[in-house]
Parts: structure tokens; sequence; C-alpha cells
């Protein structure tokens, strides 16, 4: 396991100054275990709330909004409630009323209202959206981080992770990506940015770790060879 921090040096200097970005990478990339490394190291030094939740058991539901914002409800809570932290940096147990379309961003609010740290929110497969469930979470993200200028409590900065880059989810949406209006639920993305492929340090440091770990030493490259592993 290599250190997230190497990996993406822009992510900390981005969650610091409270933006909310994209983060994306092919399939099996390693993603969701940057992430939830980078929650933990995070949230272990004592500032931020951080939690990486997974988009994808919405993808069944298409664009039934509801059933949409009930089921990321009920995956950030069950997460969280996993994550072994202390019960006043945990979410509420229940879900806002209000009407569909507005229920997700009314929940991190809450949260946010009572949390004593600042909220860091990692979406992993956030391309698991689509349609109009898609511009309906971006537009209740769009709505909450233009309110928290006006002291409005939101999430202090958001990953959006999958495999698609900022103009990919503008397809989705069913929009023009060549175009981002200053209205667009899009524009309030600081950054897109590419978890990049493991240059050859850190190769090497992987391959390290296995050896101490079990003692199997890598001379040349017949040992890297799939029968040796």
């Amino acid at each position: 396991m290599l250190p997230p921090a190497p990996q993406l040096p822009q992510v900390r200097e981005l969650i610091e100054t409270d933006r909310y970005f994209v983060l994306h990478a092919p399939r099996q990339a390693g993603k969701t275990t940057i992430l939830d490394a980078l929650a933990s190291e995070l949230t272990a030094e004592g500032d931020i709330a951080a939690l990486s939740f997974s988009f994808e058991r919405a993808r069944i539901f298409s664009d039934d909004i509801a059933a949409t914002e009930a089921i990321l409800l009920d995956s950030l809570r069950e997460t969280a409630d996993l994550s072994g932290w202390p019960d006043e940096l945990l979410p509420p147990d229940s879900g806002p009323e209000g009407q569909a379309g507005t229920r997700f961003g009314k929940a991190l609010s809450e949260w946010c209202r009572h949390c004593p740290r600042r909220v860091v929110l990692f979406l992993d497969d956030f391309d698991a959206l689509q349609g109009t469930s898609l511009i309906s979470i971006l537009g209740q993200l769009r709505h909450g981080y233009n309110a928290r200028h006006k002291g409005h409590p939101f999430p202090a900065s958001m990953v959006l992770c999958g495999w698609r880059d900022l103009r990919d989810y503008k397809v989705a949406s069913g929009g023009d990506p060549a175009r981002l209006s200053p209205a667009s639920s899009f524009n309030v993305l600081a950054d897109s940015l590419r978890l990049g492929d493991f240059t050859t340090d850190q190769i090497a440091e992987l391959y390290y770790q296995h050896t101490q770990a079990t003692g199997q030493e890598f001379r040349n490259s017949t040992d890297l060879s799939p029968t040796r592993r």
C-alpha cells in the first residue's frame, strides 16, 4: 500500500482551501482504496470529519430522484456507522422531510450544522448517477456550496470520484460539454484530477513491501513473471 498523499499531491491543497473537485481514473485503478486511506488520515488529524462512501447502489434507480436520495442517505449513514466515529461526528439517523430533489442537500446541511468538525466528503462511484438524478444531486451540491458564503452549513470540501472526467459528467446529464454557464451545476467544481499510473519508484516501493512481508526478493525481470509471483 502506498500512502495517498504522494499519489495525489494537489488534493490536500484543494481540501484545505474548501474546494469541490473531480478525481477520475479507469476502473480498478485503486481510487477507492486511496480515498478510504485519505479519509482516515484526515479524520485522525482531529480537525476534519472525512468520509468516503459509494454511490454505486443508486445506479439501479436511474431517473427516480426520490429513490436515489433515499438510497444515498442510507449509504451515508451506514458508512458513517461503520467508521467507528464518536456519536457527535455522525450524520443524523433519519433523513429530513421535504420534496424530492432537496432531501440529500438538506441532510448534508443538517449534519454540518451539528458536527463540531469541518465535514469533507469523498463521493465514490459518483458516475453511477445518470440523467435527472445526476442533475438533481449536482444542483443540490451547487445550492449548498453557494449558500456556504451566507453562513449556511454545508460540507467544506467534496470530491466526486469515478471514471468520468468533468466533461463526461456534462454529457451524461444531457448537456453540451463545451458549455458551462454561470448557472451550471458544474461550475462549483474547481478542478478535475486524474489518478496517475505508478512511477518506477512507487513500483519499487510496493515490491520492497512485499519482500519485507514475505521474504521473496526480486532481482531481475524473470523474478516478476506470472509463474514466479
